[in-house]
């Protein structure tokens, strides 16, 4: 695949936010540049201004049907939530009942700002309500029997139009009908942030008390947003002061927002001449996008149903795939989508697709692509374009399978790769010339990964191990030796009863010829009874890497409480590895919790006393046996959280490494011709986009998956300046404190990556 450094942005978050419209922005411009009056003000500049705003109010009223209730233009709209929520419960805490106990319900998808407003006001206002969720359905429909049985002794019902996340929009006549029958007084909240311009709306005909909405998500500039509010309903001002607002909402009212907001109205009330499309228009650019996505991806599965959810918003997930990969590749091609709302973008799961029941892997794979109803068909045809360039760059790098049995674009694989699932790691040792590999504790979650790789680039396999009997996690171990290796017989963790003899140590041991290199099987008991530790030698007799399980993890030892664990047998263990491997060797354990990679003996002894002493001779086995002991008191396993297998046994402070911006990067480039620029990114991503400027010349591609090995290939060489890319930052910040760790002590990063750099 040949890489294009101009690709232009394919925005699909439209949930998120928009862009402002031309015609939005011509508005919003003229309200600063002309019509610039304060509509408080009472000369004809003033009265001009509020003229314009009057009439955004009365379009308003227009679009949502609202009646003789009232609209009031705010900063946004968790502005209008507040505003909602506090309005409903000071009126609900005047007529509070001190022997009853109340509740505030809310649906169980709903946006994080309404419960956590909810909770807010409830404990400033000490009105002691339980706040509850309602729950919802498969297909994300709240529970009318939970509201029927809840809502009697309820303060508040907060509900929303259109899901931020699935687009899954709400039946509002029958929740209100079901609302009313069982609470007649309830005060109600709808969301309606989504629902604008893509959803009918006759607000006066249902009893909706309010209804907060935003300009930023229909193509409006952020910092304007309004609220519906029921002719009747009762209001407390949010924010006091001048008055504005006929005294509801003071503060100088924000007239270019509302000159902006005023033509999107305009353009929505339009028959011709809008950017608007019908709603069969936008069903059209979503099954167009829907097919391009499974063309794309063939195993890839919709998260919600098409039947309940407005048509510009595809919740989907690729199985194999962590959201975060997809987020990467789709940005390397200049796709903008996003893995959930973009309000809580640290959240590595989607509590709504929790909500509805999904799997575990599809909640925690969840990828929102989301389009605003202006969409052109322009647009759509290059999107589809677009995520079928990104897919096939997935199939160049062999974690796809195209029909196409050869690819010159496919880069053969020679080498170590690290995977991982969460905190657990895979290792695969692929050797080119003999077409060999050999898969190292396998995960089940990687099944289908290391599948893919090793048919993609035609490796036969000589086993499938696992370094102990892991309490974590299922071994993938069973499901891919019957695949590849169905007449080899093994012992319990895999290693073949068919091997060699070899001598490591001044000791006999087992051994597997892979290519010219050679793998040693070492009884590390301790962290369990089973525990081996695997040796990988050059033909020569070096030890390049130790693959030894949960015996050493970064930072910790593993864990010696298990019923088949026995820490003088780990004392022992640890003497004999380092006899085997010395200072240096990188070890590569099961583990990574910190997002560290590798270690060896020489770093652990910065960083881990207690394996110092084992290794020194400063300490006996009855010792260690007693600290170890007290170490893994440390460890607390909850049901339903991950196990951790080492008790950390000193501090895991991360180092501060060095940090560019581009503009230092170019001038340290400029004065430093040695300087090399190492892309962590993934070879899809890479293929897609590695352009920096003149600075792209300088860049080689080592991803993540292959750190390890570019550890090892550079141990002799820890002094060269390496700086570190990748999209964001992130990565290449953690992957630069990594090295720093093993004693790179020249390394940097740049930070914001691609993203912010200015070339």
């Amino acid at each position: 695949m040949h890489p294009s450094p101009a690709l232009s942005q394919i925005y699909l978050d439209a949930n998120a936010t928009t862009p402002v419209l031309p015609q939005a922005a011509k508005a919003a411009l003229g309200a600063m540049e002309e019509l610039f009056g304060n509509p408080s003000s009472s000369h004809i500049t003033g009265l001009k201004a509020k003229s314009l705003m009057e009439q955004t109010r009365l379009r308003a009223k227009q679009i949502l049907g609202s009646g003789q209730g009232k609209i009031i233009f705010t900063s946004g709209a968790t502005e209008g939530i507040q505003t909602a929520i506090l309005s409903a419960l000071i009126k609900a805490k005047a007529s509070l009942d001190p022997n009853k106990q109340y509740s505030l319900l809310y649906g169980a998808t709903e946006h994080k700002a309404v419960p956590n407003s909810l909770a807010h006001w409830n404990q400033l206002l000490e009105i002691g309500a339980e706040v509850k969720a309602i729950p919802v359905d498969d297909k994300g429909a709240l529970d009318l029997d939970f509201i029927a049985k809840e809502v009697p002794n309820a303060l508040m019902i907060c509900t929303m139009a259109v899901n931020n996340e699935t687009g899954v929009y709400q039946d509002l006549n029958a929740l209100d009908s079901c609302i009313r029958q069982h609470n007649p007084e309830v005060f109600w909240m709808v969301d309606c942030v989504q629902a604008l311009g893509k959803r009918p709306l006759a607000l006066a005909q249902t009893s909706i008390d309010y209804a907060p909405f935003s300009g930023h998500k229909l193509y409006a500039p952020k910092g304007i947003g309004f609220v519906y509010i029921r002719d009747g309903a009762p209001f407390t001002p949010f924010i006091a002061g001048g008055g504005q607002e006929g005294g509801l909402r003071s503060g100088t009212e924000n007239l270019p927002g509302m000159a902006a907001l005023n033509q999107v109205f305009a353009m929505l009330l339009a028959e011709q001449d809008t950017p608007f499309h019908s709603g069969e228009r936008l069903e059209h650019y979503r099954q167009q996008l829907a097919q391009a996505l499974l063309n794309a991806f063939p195993t890839l599965v919709f998260n919600h149903s098409f039947d309940n959810s407005v048509p510009t918003t595809l919740n989907f997930a690729v199985p194999g795939f962590s959201s975060k990969e997809i987020m990467d590749l789709f940005d390397a091609a200049n796709i903008r989508v996003s893995s959930g709302s973009a309000c809580s973008s640290k959240v590595t799961r989607s509590f709504v697709l929790d909500a509805m029941g999904l799997p575990a892997w599809q909640s925690e794979s969840a990828i929102r692509l989301s389009f605003g109803p202006a969409m052109t068909q322009l647009e759509v045809d290059q999107a589809c374009e677009r995520i079928q360039s990104a897919a096939n760059a997935l199939g160049n790098s062999c974690l796809t399978l195209s029909t196409d049995d050869v690819s010159t674009d496919k880069k053969p694989l020679n080498g170590l790769v690290q995977l991982k699932s969460g905190s657990s790691c895979s290792w695969i040792y692929a050797d080119q010339q003999s077409k060999q590999a050999v898969v190292i504790d396998p995960l089940p979650e990687l099944g289908q990964r290391i599948d893919t790789l090793l048919q993609c680039q035609q490796l036969s396999p000589i086993a499938f191990i696992d370094t102990h009997g892991h309490a974590d996690h299922v071994s993938g171990r069973v499901e891919l030796a019957a695949r590849y290796l169905p007449e080899q017989t093994s012992d319990h963790l895999g290693w073949p009863a068919t091997h060699q003899i070899t001598e490591i140590g001044a000791r006999p041991a087992q051994s597997l010829s892979l290519g010219q290199l050679s793998l040693v099987k070492v009884a590390t008991p301790g962290h369990t009874k089973d525990s081996i530790s695997l040796l990988l030698c050059s033909a020569e007799g070096e030890v390049l890497y130790a693959f030894c399980g949960d015996l050493v993890l970064m930072g910790s030892l593993g864990r010696t409480n298990f019923d088949s664990s026995c820490a003088k047998q780990m004392y022992n263990s640890l003497k004999l590895l380092h006899s085997l491997v010395g200072d240096n060797t990188l070890m590569c354990p099961s583990h990574d919790y910190n997002n560290e990679f590798t270690t060896s003996f020489a770093a652990e002894f910065r960083v881990n006393p207690l394996l110092n002493e084992v290794i020194n001779g400063t300490i006996t086995m009855a010792q260690f046996e007693q600290q170890k002991a007290r170490l893994d008191t440390h460890l607390k396993d909850e049901a339903g959280s991950e196990i951790i297998c080492g008790a950390y046994t000193g501090g895991c402070s991360k180092a501060k490494v060095k940090e560019y911006d581009s503009q230092t990067l170019n001038q340290q480039v400029g004065s430093s011709p040695n300087l090399k620029l190492l892309d962590i990114r993934e070879p899809h991503e890479y293929a897609l986009q590695h352009e920096l400027g003149t600075l792209g010349q300088k860049t080689i591609n080592v991803p993540m998956t292959r750190l390890v090995q570019f550890v090892q290939e550079n141990q002799l060489d820890r002094e060269a300046q390496w700086v570190l890319v990748c999209r964001s930052g992130s990565r290449s910040l953690v992957a630069a404190q990594a090295l720093h760790r093993l004693g790179f002590n020249n390394i940097a990063h740049l930070k914001g990556g691609y993203a912010l750099s200015d070339n």
